[in-house]
């Protein structure tokens, strides 16, 4: 009947058929891209293996002077997986040091976190929320309409791995300044107390003690300050305009 909108397939235009026929390739290629996505995720995890710090040492030296190239791309090949990157930056304080394995760490571990970051930009909000799996609704709950804060919250959370933030902030459209500076910000304690750890490990000082007491402090510090400017910004409304 003129009027109705479940018109009898006999009824229906030759252009609402061709609609109906038609792929839709976009949701096809999201569904591919996110099966794949699981399954490296899932193989890296179960399948790879990073090197002893040892081995990593006796690599990384053999490269010679750009030894600090490899470590810093292979620091960002890790932390673009779920793969935790605990052993990158121990190995970076044992290797370089204290100052030179904290830089080399954060700029690998920022590399890392930024191409996660553009992945998920690219695969879409509905198949990252699908790959982030039990972390799903911890990202979404914290990082929607956030900012600043709820970025460095959520890296600073104890446990919390680095790549659901990484791939929910992308996915999520937590803008491209606030994630770099944030990321930036958050992530630099938690590495230095990492190196620090290393750097004592390769040789037991008192200074390296000091500095492995003063960068978990720092840690603590910083998650319970950014915690509470976090919910403070929540609860007055200004989750969106963090800066």
């Amino acid at each position: 009947m003129p009027g109705h909108e479940d018109a009898s397939p006999a009824e229906r235009s030759p252009r609402t058929r061709r609609n109906l026929g038609r792929l839709d390739w976009p949701t096809i290629l999201r569904n591919i891209a996110l099966a794949v996505a699981l399954l490296a995720g899932v193989w890296a995890v179960f399948n790879v293996r990073l090197p002893s710090i040892d081995v990593l040492q006796d690599d990384i030296a053999a490269a010679g002077f750009w030894g600090f190239g490899v470590f810093i791309l292979l620091y960002a090949l890790v932390a673009t997986t779920p793969i935790p990157v605990t052993i990158m930056a121990t190995a970076g304080g044992l290797i370089y040091g204290l100052p030179f394995g904290t830089l080399w760490s954060i700029i690998g571990v920022v590399l890392g976190c930024w191409g996660g970051y553009w992945i998920a930009r690219a695969l879409g909000r509905d198949t990252v929320m699908k790959l982030l799996g039990s972390h799903a609704e911890s990202v979404e709950s914290r990082l929607t309409g956030g900012g600043f804060y709820a970025v460095c919250a959520l890296r600073l959370m104890p446990g919390f791995p680095y790549w659901p933030v990484n791939y929910g902030s992308g996915a999520l459209g937590i803008d491209n300044r606030t994630f770099l500076s944030a990321t930036v910000i958050s992530s630099l304690p938690g590495q230095l107390s990492l190196v620090a750890v290393g750097a004592f490990i390769g040789a037991p000082t008192l200074v390296h003690g000091i500095a492995v007491g003063i960068s978990w402090a720092l840690v603590i510090t910083l998650t319970i300050i950014t915690m509470r400017r976090w919910k403070s910004a929540r609860e007055n409304g200004h989750g969106s305009a963090e800066s």
